[in-house]
């Protein structure tokens, strides 16, 4: 009796609903981080804490399932782990800033208060845990998105969700009369789209606006698709613009100047011998780049001006706090941080612990106490310090790396989604010098998705083809 050839017939059955299960798994994760990208722009861009935890929870409950997914298909590649490992040291640098060293006594009270590197123990390390659910979104993405099908399905949720924030944004401007527009919190005259901050609404624009840009101008989309992508452009651009957001503007015109730029890097020199794409090689000449990054500007400026009017002038003319005298001008805020800074210069005053311990180093009496340092930089090195500072720089020179690689890829798809990615982080690296749109988890969440677009190396679809 052949007992090897019985018990193949016996396992093959088995291994072929394993790895049906293990397939199964790993479309139903992938879905689940298109919708909680979708998700998480709707509750006001999942800036409270509950739906933050809420956030934490799910992108936790699907790493849990792809670690059974990885144990049944037998892989657990996740690409480039480079960008992972900094990320990883900021989350334990960030726990061990709320570990005790030590009981301290505080005069008129009996018991002995935490003595942690964190002002606020219990923040920092809500903020470690949020930065833990974004790098396994961005692992779970690098593993589940690595198909040029499913980067493209990511690229595409990505520009939808941007393009119903700014319809829904506009909407909202010119209807809304009372309190509670779909959502009940949000407020006439405060905010844009939905979010309670103009500046944060900016933020979403400016990825979705790089993003579709890139797209377009790096040939990532079918001509016959071209229309919709500069369909879509329109009223992000537009919503940006009439968020009335002056470091989204300034964002903006960074972008467009960085896609100029690096199109000769992403549009290679066309082959004489093969015909076609002379108006490529047109377009890399240094006088035509020139001529075109001064139309582009020309052209984003005025149309720009035309569509804010004077709302948008006298929004450039004041500055931050001028016509509310309780409020508190950006350079007050950026001098006590750097007093705290100064004060904390190694390890920071605790990730998320800025709100607790910035007044003591704000002398404006009379005025609102700053929550955030409105430069996410500054704020970094105020809560991380030195190291902090280092972890940071040290991701930035892994994503300029890998970013330039994927730029200059044979593939002309990869070439595009790249670009359009890297425009959208240039733009969200010009706003973080002056708001902390980054808090808000969609904003987050997007740009970690945009950094998973940059740099991540693409697979033949194979078995992990969606659909």
């Amino acid at each position: 009796m052949d007992y090897a050839n019985t018990a193949g017939r016996v396992l093959a059955p088995v291994e072929h609903r394993v790895s049906g299960f293990a397939d199964i798994s790993g479309k139903a994760i992938f879905v689940s981080l298109l919708a909680l990208i979708a998700f998480t722009a709707v509750p006001y861009g999942t800036a409270e804490p509950w739906w933050k935890a809420f956030f934490v929870c799910v992108v936790v409950a699907l790493s849990l399932l792809a670690i059974v997914e990885s144990l049944l298909s037998g892989s657990w590649s996740i690409g480039d782990r480079a960008l992972l490992i900094p990320l990883a040291l900021a989350i334990v640098f960030a726990f061990l800033q709320t570990i005790p060293v030590g009981n301290a006594t505080v005069p008129g009270i009996t018991h002995a208060s935490w003595n942690a590197i964190s002002a606020d123990p219990f923040g920092t390390r809500f903020f470690a845990l949020q930065l833990l659910a974004l790098a396994l979104a961005a692992a779970l993405l690098f593993r589940y998105a690595s198909t040029e099908n499913r980067l493209g399905i990511v690229i595409h949720v990505i520009i939808g969700v941007t393009v119903a924030s700014a319809i829904f944004g506009m909407m909202r401007q010119t209807t809304q009369h009372s309190a509670g527009f779909v959502l009940p919190l949000i407020q006439p005259g405060q905010g844009y789209g939905q979010f309670v901050n103009q500046n944060h609404f900016a933020f979403l624009m400016e990825m979705g606006f790089g993003l579709t840009l890139g797209m377009i101008l790096g040939g990532g989309v079918l001509r016959e698709r071209a229309l919709i992508y500069f369909a879509s452009l329109l009223p992000i651009w537009t919503a940006l613009v009439l968020s009335n957001s002056r470091g989204g503007l300034l964002a903006m015109l960074a972008q467009v100047v960085a896609g100029v730029l690096l199109f000769p890097v992403v549009v290679p020199p066309a082959d004489p011998s093969r015909g076609g794409f002379r108006v490529f090689r047109v377009v890399r000449l240094l006088p035509v780049r020139v001529f075109l990054l001064t139309l582009l500007l020309v052209s984003v400026v005025g149309g720009t001006l035309w569509i804010g009017g004077d709302r948008l002038v006298s929004r450039f003319e004041s500055g931050l706090g001028e016509l509310d005298p309780a409020a508190v001008s950006r350079k007050e805020i950026w001098q006590a941080t750097w007093e705290m800074s100064k004060a904390h210069p190694i390890a920071g005053v605790g990730m998320g612990g800025y709100w607790v311990a910035i007044p003591g180093y704000h002398n404006a009496s009379g005025t609102l106490v700053p929550q955030e340092a409105h430069n996410d930089y500054l704020e970094l090195l105020a809560s991380g310090g030195i190291i902090g500072a280092a972890i940071g720089i040290w991701f930035c020179a892994v994503l300029l790396k890998r970013a330039r690689i994927t730029l200059r890829s044979p593939s002309r798809f990869r070439r595009a989604a790249s670009f359009g990615a890297t425009l959208g982080i240039v733009g969200v690296g010009v706003h973080s010098l002056f708001d902390f749109g980054l808090h808000m988890i969609v904003n987050a969440l997007i740009f970690i998705a945009l950094i998973v677009i940059a740099t991540t190396d693409l697979k033949d679809e194979r078995s992990v083809h969606f659909g």
